[in-house]
């Protein structure tokens, strides 16, 4: 299963990178939303992601850091989506102001 994730990982990654690296604003707003999935899910991943066991510990109970799970990686991802949409919405503003004002979606302003 560790081989799946870092193989997503990586070409989730690779494909964002090739993609910030394209002339057109759009391609370029599809490289950084999947790099910001590989980032995400590469946090899940170092979180050690267990199932069927309570991210909180209760009061009373001996506590056994095998036995929960660690909620912090599930808070920074949760926020990390929030704020990679909210900075999307913008970019798709600014990439319609763009091409509003020089007639063109070319990162350089210029067609090739």
């Amino acid at each position: 299963m560790e081989l799946v994730l870092a193989i997503g990982i990586g070409v989730m990654t690779g494909s964002g990178v090739w993609l910030l690296l394209r002339p057109r604003t759009y391609q370029v707003i599809i490289g950084l939303l999947l790099l910001s999935y590989a980032v995400n899910l590469f946090i899940f991943g170092m979180g050690r992601l267990r199932m069927n066991v309570p991210p909180v510990v209760e009061p009373g109970v001996p506590v056994d850091p095998a036995a929960f799970t660690d909620p912090i990686p599930q808070a920074l991802v949760l926020t990390a989506i929030v704020i990679g949409f909210a900075t999307t919405a913008l970019f798709l503003v600014v990439l319609l102001a763009s091409r509003g004002l020089t007639g063109t979606d070319h990162v350089d302003g210029r067609e090739q």
